[in-house]
């Protein structure tokens, strides 16, 4: 089935993307993730787990699409918080947000929805740019990965499935 390629090609990718992110950035080269960057990190687990779910039951035409809808609702949540975040990078530095609480400290004490309602509005430190490649920063990439995994959901999502055997059984 040419959709279980895809969730293979999504959850090697989310893996890969996952392990450069913590083993080459954040111990590599010792650059802490920002609030923001760990939601985003979130979100490609949460595409991750639904390739992986994709590529061990090989789900047909309803489990399918119920899978695919769940890639497209984390890739367009990756898209938006890479979005918001490539936003504030190219903020004025005087209208940048000042830089909050860590995320652990924020889940340690604040509620749920408060922590990230905070994470969301951003702050300072998700503004700066560290790392760029190609002269795009981190969040620039991010933007670019999440729109390609939404069209690839997206594809799965509204894809028609062919029956080949209908037609030639029924007579």
């Amino acid at each position: 089935m040419i959709a279980t390629r895809w969730y293979w090609l999504g959850l090697i990718g989310c893996s890969a993307l996952l392990a450069v992110a913590y083993f080459y950035f954040q111990k590599q080269l010792g650059l802490p993730p920002c609030p923001l960057c760990m939601f985003q990190r979130a979100c490609l687990v949460g595409v991750g787990f639904f390739c992986l779910v994709g590529v061990i039951f090989q789900p047909k035409k309803l489990g399918s699409k119920i899978l695919a809808f769940g890639a497209t609702v984390f890739s367009l949540l990756g898209l938006a918080i890479a979005g918001r975040q490539v936003w504030l990078q190219h903020l004025p530095k005087d209208q940048v947000p000042e830089c909050g609480p860590d995320l652990e400290f924020m889940l340690e004490s604040f509620p749920l929805s408060e922590t990230i309602q905070t994470v969301l509005s951003g702050s300072g430190e998700c503004a700066e740019v560290l790392w760029r490649f190609i002269g795009l920063s981190m969040p620039e990439w991010m933007v670019i990965i999440f729109t390609v995994m939404l069209c690839i959901s997206l594809r799965l999502l509204f894809k028609k499935e062919r029956n080949y055997f209908s037609g030639a059984l029924g007579r």
